[in-house]
């Protein structure tokens, strides 16, 4: 018996048929026209039906207290805005008057300064100078040491003030609430 050689069928590839060009006319097509379907919304009626005399007086007990708790809420908020507007008052005038004192201590210690360069060159020999550098080294340190006291007070002066009202505020709310 002979085997005879079987070549699987194969499928003939698809050919692109193209119509001839018309050389003035491109086909037109036209969309169908569809409506939108008419609905009519039903119509609900809500049923009336008598609200029961406890539960419409519970709703009324809870709409007035959440009256009297807003009420209460927007009290004590204006109350902290009235309180930081103060401090924000007194710390911005406490913060101007210790940076004025800066500055007038920034002056004198210059001042000093100049003071002791004026008078290094009049001196007329070393030891003169060492005397005098000596001499003003002696009261700057006095005088630095009794600014920076100054200073350290006039800060914890405007922290205390700045601070009070806060605290006066916290104490007052809490004693509230």
């Amino acid at each position: 018996m002979a085997e005879t050689a079987t070549s699987p069928k194969t499928k003939p590839k698809p050919v692109a048929v193209v119509a001839p060009p018309v050389a003035s006319e491109a086909p037109k097509f036209e969309m169908p026209k569809f409506e939108m379907p008419k609905f009519e919304i039903p119509k609900f009626e809500v049923p009336k039906m008598e609200v029961p005399a406890a539960f419409r007086e519970f709703a009324e007990k809870g709409i007035a207290q959440s009256k009297a708790n807003y009420d209460k809420f927007k009290s004590t908020a204006e109350q902290a805005s009235g309180v930081l507007e103060e401090t924000y008052t007194t710390a911005s005038a406490g913060c101007s008057g210790y940076g004025l004192k800066v500055i007038e201590t920034a002056r004198a210690n210059t001042n000093a300064a100049f003071d002791l360069m004026g008078e290094l060159l009049g001196a007329k020999s070393y030891s003169e100078v060492v005397e005098k550098t000596t001499a003003y080294m002696r009261t700057q340190f006095d005088t630095l040491t009794a600014q920076a006291k100054e200073l350290g007070e006039h800060a914890q002066k405007v922290a205390t003030d700045t601070a009070e009202p806060i605290k006066g505020s916290f104490s007052a709310m809490t004693k509230a609430a």
